[in-house]
This record gives structure tokens, sequence and C-alpha cells, in this order.
């Protein structure tokens, strides 16, 4: 038998999707990269991922792992060479053990993150990852990429999140990490050499999931602020005074919020003023009657009268706070809307954030690379992730003539100034097809040996997700 034939021999005619229905598992989300593939599979379990991976070992068919295809650097997309074949996994959507006593659980890697979210609320638990995607992106691409989301601050990226593994190897074989233990001081912990291996050493089917206590009170705030530099400070502020009941802490520029205003019709300013930047805070707590609003009320009170905040806003409903929250999620869509955005998911000191965006302005205009566009900010400050874009609206972007060159050189000064104040050129997004070449300039030579020796060592011939991370 061929390829194709093998391949609906495992999979059976429900697992095999049709070219001529595939063209959006060859495209990523932001329609940047467009690759081709010999087969698309959907195996319905993980004896059938295992037998496709030996398959193509056997043949040495290189494999391109897929989740939800949300993500935003083309780690999902295959090659135009069009040699090797998608392995989706979203049949594989079973939630396979709920345990409340050790409050974990075990689901496949197709399980939306929506899914697992209500799968943990309706058991009174908590599943605290949470990004715009939700509802599209899968669990095997957040443990892939090393989610992190809006509530890394208080929980953690996916690295925090995952107890147990279960993946299958380049070779076809399973390895069954899936254990729920948050103490194993037995060696190498093998979960994390696939937790943010962007699929480059093998296919995760299942996980172990840390769930916690269901959030009943809940306090939000939105502050307008003069500078970062104030963000800052509010920050230092609310740990202190809120402790662990600090769960977000979203910070927008003002140039962001006007495009989303522009671009999505049902979203409005909470507040009247212009300030240059914005702050979202949420308070939560597992107790009914925590006092989070009295205690945000208090901080952000005194951060009025001392003028580090200009004004603020705190929703009285649920419907209020979800309206607040829209704004923030819908950021990456109305972009879309509006142009094309040369996005940076750049990581900082927390300290560091304000003169590095500030320097990093001045070294593009000096450029001459953004004249017509807009920067715009937001992201987890909190954490120091900050998401740095230049968005160039559409008729501006259509007399650019070298784009490739146009947005490695944006990303080139972004990056290198992230780099020079202590940061990271990745935060959350992951490396994939977009910082590939990047990667070899940032990171030290001792460094990428190690990662190459860990690549050898479970895919010696470089066939799984070819053209990714390294």
């Amino acid at each position: 038998m061929n390829l194709i034939e093998s391949l609906l021999h495992i999979v059976g005619p429900k697992g095999l999707v049709d070219l001529a229905d595939a063209e959006p598992m060859l495209t990523d989300w932001r329609g940047r990269y467009h690759g081709k593939a010999r087969a698309v599979v959907k195996p319905a379990d993980t004896a059938q991922v295992a037998q496709v991976m030996q398959l193509c070992a056997e043949l040495g068919v290189s494999v391109v792992p897929q989740g939800g295809n949300t993500g935003l650097v083309g780690g999902a997309t295959p090659s135009e060479a069009g040699d090797s074949i998608i392995v989706s996994l979203a049949r594989m959507s079973k939630i396979r053990e709920i345990d409340t006593r050790n409050d974990t659980l075990t689901v496949e890697a197709g399980c939306t993150l929506q899914q697992i979210q209500e799968t943990a609320a309706s058991v009174d638990r908590l599943f605290p990852l949470s990004l715009a995607s939700e509802g599209s992106c899968q669990i095997g691409g957040n443990i892939s990429t090393n989610a992190g989301g809006t509530a890394v601050l208080r929980y953690g990226n996916m690295r925090a999140l995952v107890l147990g593994l279960e993946a299958v190897l380049p070779d076809g074989r399973v390895w069954d990490g899936l254990r729920g233990l948050r103490k194993d001081n037995t060696g190498y912990d093998m979960k994390q050499m696939f937790i943010g291996a962007e699929g480059t050493l093998g296919v995760v089917t299942a996980a172990v999931l840390k769930l916690f206590p269901a959030l009943r009170s809940h306090a939000t705030a939105w502050v307008a602020l003069d500078s970062a530099d104030a963000a800052i400070e509010l920050l230092s502020r609310c740990r202190a005074t809120c402790g662990d009941a600090l769960t977000s802490f979203e910070l927008m520029s003002r140039s962001q919020l006007d495009v989303v205003y522009q671009e999505v019709p049902d979203t409005r300013d909470p507040l009247d003023g212009r300030s240059p930047w914005v702050l979202m805070i949420e308070l939560a707590d597992a107790a009914h009657d925590a006092p989070l609003q009295a205690m945000l009320e208090d901080v952000i009170g005194a951060a009025l009268e001392e003028g580090i905040a200009l004004d603020a806003a705190l929703p009285a409903s649920e419907a209020q706070a979800a309206a607040l929250w829209h704004i923030r999620h819908i950021v990456s869509e109305a972009n879309v809307r509006f142009g094309t955005s040369v996005t940076h998911d750049i990581s900082l000191p927390i300290s560091q954030i304000p003169a590095c965006l500030a320097q990093t302005e001045v070294r593009l205009n000096e450029a001459g690379l953004v004249e017509g566009a807009r920067f715009l900010y937001v992201g987890h400050v909190g954490d120091g992730n900050i998401h740095s874009i230049v968005l160039f609206p559409h008729s501006v972007w259509a007399k650019v003539e070298d784009r490739d060159a146009r947005v490695d050189a944006i990303g080139k000064i972004v990056n290198d100034a992230a780099v020079e104040f202590g940061g990271s050129i990745s935060a959350e997004h992951g490396i994939g097809r977009a910082h590939r070449d990047e990667l070899s300039h940032y990171k030290s030579a001792v460094e990428l040996d190690m990662m190459r020796a860990v690549k050898r060592a479970l895919d010696p011939d470089g066939r799984m997700n070819p053209g990714k991370l390294l």
C-alpha cells in the first residue's frame, strides 16, 4: 500500500481529510504562511497516532502536529514543499478523568480550552488559562506553545499548569507520563521537554492538568494613566495591597483602544477621557464574601489622590465587566480588520518596560520604517509580557514594496531593544516559522547546542515539524 492507502487503513474514512477541504489547515490564522501537505489525518485515539507515526518513520515522511491552528508564528503550518503530513488532534477530545480530591483533570489533546474550562466549572473548579481564542484553540497546542494568557500573573503559564503528559515519539512509541503528582524527584522532568517544543519532539496526545478552587468573588477596574511608568507603580501597590487576589493586570495603549473602538461596533470607551494608557485590573477569590471591591477601591482611590491614576471605572455588574474583557480580547481581530500588524511578543523585566518601549519607538522612527503606521501596545504587564505592534493601515501597507524586508527590519529593531533591556524575543507565542532564523542570533551557542542535542536524541531524522523552532 502507498502512504494514503496506509493512512486510510489506520484512521478510517472519518480520519482522512480530503485535501480539497483542507485549505484552512494549510494556512495560519493570520494568513501569512501557506503550505502544502501530502495528507491530513485526524486520528481518533493515541493508538492511531502511534500507528501513523510508526508508518511515517518507516517511510521517512515528516509530520506537522496541529491543534486548533490559532497560533501567531506559523508553527502549525506545513512548508510549501508539500512533503509532510498534518496530524490533527481535533477528534481526540475526550475528558478521560476528573479527580476533584487531587484537583486534576486528565484530557486528550484535542479538547478546546473552553471545553476544559467548562468541565472544570461543572465540578466547582477552575482551570485558569484564558486566551482570546479559547473557543477554538486546543490544549495540545496550548501545551506545545507553553501558552500564557491573562492569568499568568497569578497562576503561571502552561508549564505551571501541567502535571503529566502522554506523547507519541517520532518513531511511534508512546510515552505514558500521565501522573497527577506535584512532587516527583526521579530525574529529568521529561514532560518539560514537550511543553513549549512546538511539536518538534513528538505529538502530545493527553495531559493531566491542575485545577484550582472556583472563583466566586470578582472585582474589576478600568484605570486611565498618563504613562507606562504609572502602570508599573500601580502594579507594585496592587501587589502589596491585594496579594494573591491580584489575577490580571492588563495594559493597553490609547492607540490600540482607538483601533478597537473604530473596528468593532459593539465596543465603547468606559471613560470619557483620552488618557494615553489604560489598565484593566481584576481581583478574584474563592470566598463568596471576599472584600475585593473595597480593596480595589482603596488602592485605586489612593492612586487617584496622588496623581498616579487619572480616572477609573469600576463595573457594577458581571455584564459590565464582561464588556471590558471583550475589549481586551478583541484586539487581534480589530487589528486584522484595520490593516497589517507587525507584532512582537516580547518579554521584559517589569521595571524596564517603559524605557524599552520608548527607545524602540525612537529607533524605528529614525530608521524610517514606520511612516504612516501606528504604535500599539497591549500586554500582561504583571508578568512583563508586552505585545509591541506596528500597525499599517491597508492603504499604507499596499504601497510597501519589499514587505518581507520591512517586517524583518522592524523585527530586528524591536527584538534588539528587548534583549538589550534584559528581555526575550518571545514571551508566549513561541518561535514557529516567524522567528526561527532570529533564534540563532539571540540564543547563545551553548544554549542552541543543548537544544539541538535534545532534538537529535528524540528526532534524529528531523521529521517532526520541520522548519520550526530550530
